[in-house]
């Protein structure tokens, strides 16, 4: 058994699934940041519209 060869492959697999996490946790922000935006957006639209209860309720039938 090679043991430095494996303690390298380890160490690599762990720097890249720490990579991975790290590039998922950002992604994650991103998409929190960008529904934040989405909401504010919905709902600046509202205040500016002049009938606010148009388009209020949302049915959706998959």
């Amino acid at each position: 058994m090679d043991i430095p060869a494996l303690s390298m492959a380890m160490s690599q697999n762990r720097v890249l699934n720490d990579f991975g996490i790290a590039m998922l946790s950002k992604n994650l922000d991103t998409m929190q940041e960008n529904g934040a935006a989405m909401i504010a957006t919905m709902d600046s639209m509202a205040e500016l519209s002049v009938n606010p209860d148009i388009g209020s309720n949302l049915d959706i039938r998959i």
